[in-house]
């Protein structure tokens, strides 16, 4: 190989995601791989001089070494391997060792002769022959491996360390005849880069065959495979998870269960594959996503709050937008599963909890609420667990009646529905603690678009105002005790009134909308979050509030929590309008 292949002339940029997977159990996978197999011809008889020491991690010093052995191909090259075959075993740990501590730029900075060294010492037959010096050599080029390649060079780079790692997991099978490797690689009419790759895909279809050889006649035949051979192979993927080549044998993996009643996948390699899945390093198919999530709840746990961190760190345009990503996380699919389910619930809960109920968290769990809904009910299965079961049994009614679809009921009816089963609950015995009343408040929270489908039909439709407005309440101010709640309900239809009374109204200026609110006298600053979700639903849906609406909404949106709050507002009007297909143009030109 041309030594300027050896020469990395870029600082990697990444961290190799998986370095910690070479130590612990990645030292098993690589001695099933290799070791039994390894050369053992130089272990008698290497006559290593004694009193001979070389300074640690002197790269200089095993670099001429390596350039002076090349491949081995003299006798006199043999013996002097031999001689520090030893010295360059212990050397070689301790460039692991200080490796799996380092990310990619800083290994480079600190040893830039690395990659030529290690470059030279794989294709030495008698030094990867040498006792553990194999699967040394493989641990550190993992930690080598830029997991986000940054350019062109850095792709390259990754190539090389992907073809040595193919050379060194394929070289036992050839014995120490390197040369007799490359007249047979020859007369196959190929480069060496393309037998390797052929050699990977073969040992691939090899293992996937055997896995699959449970199966005959449709009929899964259990015990065939030793479960400790299962592990073995799990371990064996874990450098080169990212190979496309090496796809299917993932996904035979991770549907594999043979019988056993403990996990036998390394969680190493589980671990491994959710990383690379979530970062979109490799594609799988969704029923091998959803074993892996449900074989590994760790791996389900580091999907859902992937989810959640990607989606409140990005600035959203448009609810679209977070259907999208959400939908390509594979999430609302997979909690169908009622075990997925509630554990994704339960982090959804405790994200809403610890951001002090953020809008922008609401709303992320209010579109994932309508996207597992749609793929259960798109779900084709024979036998599938009804809606109803995912919720809290003594919720059931009240879940019954939120997931009735909004688009395909008489909405002033239903709300009116929704919000008597939800008195009949908290008048009822089954709430006894706040933890109650926040189970029942974040089952409402979850279906918000009834809410926003409350304040419109109360300034839009004649209708009985009592019964939304007290949904609405309760939803703002769920811990308000009776009296408090009253007084909320008479804040807020004071509002109300103003409101209606404007509705039909097709000239109006900020100074009318705010006398008319001023004359409601608004004291309880619980009410005021209810307030604005009228006032946002006026703006929107009246002649003479859209005539406004801009500048009264940069009047009010003062603070970053009132922004969030409209925003959220907003979004969710324009992504149920979509959705409903309504064709109010002036209201959709608007938002």
């Amino acid at each position: 190989m041309e030594s300027e292949v050896f020469s990395w002339s870029v600082k990697l940029l990444t961290t190799n995601s998986r370095k910690g997977n070479c130590s612990g159990p990645a030292k098993e996978l690589l001695s099933n791989c290799c070791g039994s197999a390894s050369l053992c011809i130089v272990k008698k008889d290497c006559g290593m001089a004694q009193g001979t020491t070389v300074p640690k991690l002197n790269f200089e010093y095993w670099l001429d070494k390596a350039t002076e052995w090349g491949q081995a191909t003299t006798l006199e090259s043999q013996k002097d391997v031999c001689r520090h075959l030893p010295q360059l075993q212990e050397f070689l740990q301790q460039i692991y060792e200080t490796l799996k501590h380092m990310n990619s730029i800083l290994a480079i900075q600190q040893f830039p002769l690395i990659g030529q060294l290690l470059g030279r010492l794989c294709w030495n037959p008698f030094v990867i022959g040498y006792d553990e010096s194999q699967k040394t050599l493989m641990w550190c080029l993992c930690c080598l491996y830029s997991s986000e390649p940054q350019n062109p060079v850095e792709l390259k780079a990754n190539s090389w360390i992907r073809s040595l790692l193919c050379h060194l997991l394929s070289s036992s099978k050839w014995e120490s005849n390197e040369a007799g490797t490359n007249t047979f690689i020859s007369a196959l009419g190929c480069t060496s880069a393309d037998y390797y790759s052929h050699l990977v895909k073969n040992m691939v279809l090899s293992l996937v065959a055997e896995l699959r050889g449970n199966e005959f006649n449709g009929l899964n035949i259990q015990g065939r495979v030793p479960a400790s051979r299962v592990s073995e192979v799990s371990l064996f993927c874990l450098p080169l998870i990212t190979l496309p080549d090496l796809t299917p044998l993932l996904e035979t993996l991770l549907l594999y269960h043979g019988g056993a009643s403990q996990e036998i996948l390394s969680s190493e390699f589980l671990e491994a594959v959710n990383e690379a899945f979530l970062k979109k390093k490799i594609s799988l198919s969704e029923s091998a996503v959803f074993s892996l999530w449900l074989r590994h709840l760790p791996s389900l746990e580091k999907a859902t709050l992937y989810l959640l961190d990607q989606l409140v760190s990005i600035e959203v345009n448009s609810l679209e937008e977070v259907a999208c990503v959400i939908k390509d996380s594979l999430l609302p699919q997979a909690a169908s599963h009622p075990a997925v389910f509630r554990i994704v619930d339960e982090i959804f809960k405790n994200a809403l909890l610890e951001t002090d109920g953020a809008p922008e968290v609401m709303t992320i769990i209010q579109v994932f609420t309508q996207l597992f809904v749609e793929a259960h009910q798109n779900d084709n299965k024979q036998h599938k667990f009804p809606l109803k079961a995912y919720f809290s049994h003594h919720h059931q009614p009240l879940a019954i009646a939120l997931l009735r679809c909004p688009f395909a009921t008489h909405s002033c009816q239903h709300l009116k529905h929704i919000s008597e089963v939800l008195k009949a609950l908290l008048e009822g015995e089954s709430i006894s603690s706040f933890a109650d009343l926040f189970e029942i408040w974040f089952l409402i929270a979850r279906f918000g678009e009834w809410l926003d489908i409350a304040a419109e039909q109360l300034l839009k439709a004649s209708v009985e105002p009592d019964a939304l407005l007290w949904l609405l309440a309760f939803y703002y101010s769920p811990q308000n005790e009776n009296q408090q709640r009253t007084r909320t309900m008479v804040e807020a239809r004071a509002v109300y009134n103003q409101l209606v009374m404007l509705f039909s109204c097709t000239i109006l200026s900020v100074e009318d909308l705010e006398a008319a609110i001023h004359k409601a006298d608004i004291k309880q600053c619980c009410t005021q979050r209810l307030i604005t979700h009228l006032l946002i639903t006026f703006l929107l849906f009246s002649s003479g509030g859209q005539m406004i609406a801009q500048e009264f909404i940069s009047h009010i949106t003062g603070t970053n929590d009132a922004s969030k709050e409209v925003c959220s507002l907003l979004i969710r009007t324009a992504y149920r309008i979509n959705r409903d297909g309504e064709r109010n143009q002036r209201t959709v030109k608007l938002l």
